[in-house]
């Protein structure tokens, strides 16, 4: 039988944090991780992304109870190979063990599920490995934090290059429309001007995630405008 992370326990206080430690092939050396305080541990807030401080925390007020349960669902998103960089999306990450327990979440907690979609961005690039990252971290970090600010980002992650510098980075939104104004601050403008002088190669890819009535089963097809 499936096991409910205790986060879909929504009786119970649901902290700002999770169990789950960033998969080994996600760290990059050198990468922040900000503690919590204690007036940060609020049930309505959620880590989604690697940086941990307020700014970056997904506010669940603000979602309704689907968008809730998949934000607290992709938090055990984690990758299923070393190669994540370079096979297909879909190949990439552990889908089924999220939609298992989304959907025993659904059941457990008696929620009406409907046929919804949701937008994904996948940032596939490749950097000299003699390149110092330092200042794209900070990059990285201002832009989602103004992602965060703008509101329907529900899950973002990134992992580190490999032995020839590719790398790939991923987010969830909770619809196309909130993408843009969330991609639009001056820390994502800054950052993708570094993209262009610093990486030697890079490039979008668009998904749709379309989850069926009561999370019956899942696709991920391309995004068509």
């Amino acid at each position: 039988m499936w096991n409910l992370p205790s986060f879909f326990s929504f009786g119970k206080s649901v902290a700002a944090s999770n169990s789950l430690s960033p998969p080994a092939e996600s760290k990059s050396p050198g990468r922040e991780q900000e503690a919590l305080s204690a007036e940060d541990a609020q049930e309505e807030l959620l880590v989604v992304s690697p940086y941990t401080s307020r700014p970056h925390l997904l506010d669940l007020t603000a979602l309704n109870q689907s968008q809730t349960f998949l934000a607290k669902a992709l938090t055990l998103l984690s990758p299923v190979t070393h190669a994540y960089a370079t096979v297909p999306y879909i190949e990439a990450f552990n889908w089924h063990t999220v939609f298992s327990c989304l959907a025993a979440a659904v059941k457990s907690q008696g929620l009406e599920w409907k046929r919804q979609s949701f937008y994904i961005v996948v940032f596939r690039s490749q950097i000299p490995p003699s390149t110092d990252r330092s200042h794209l971290a900070e990059l990285d970090k201002q832009a989602h934090a103004e992602a965060m600010e703008s509101g329907g980002l529900l899950k973002y992650w990134f992992g580190t290059p490999d032995a020839d510098g590719r790398n790939l980075a991923t987010c969830v939104w909770r619809r196309r429309e909130d993408a843009t104004p969330g991609s639009s601050g001056k820390g994502h403008k800054a950052a993708m001007r570094a993209t262009i002088s610093m990486y030697s190669e890079w490039h979008i890819e668009r998904f749709k995630l379309v989850i069926r009535d009561n999370v019956a089963g899942w696709d991920i097809v391309p995004w068509i405008d």
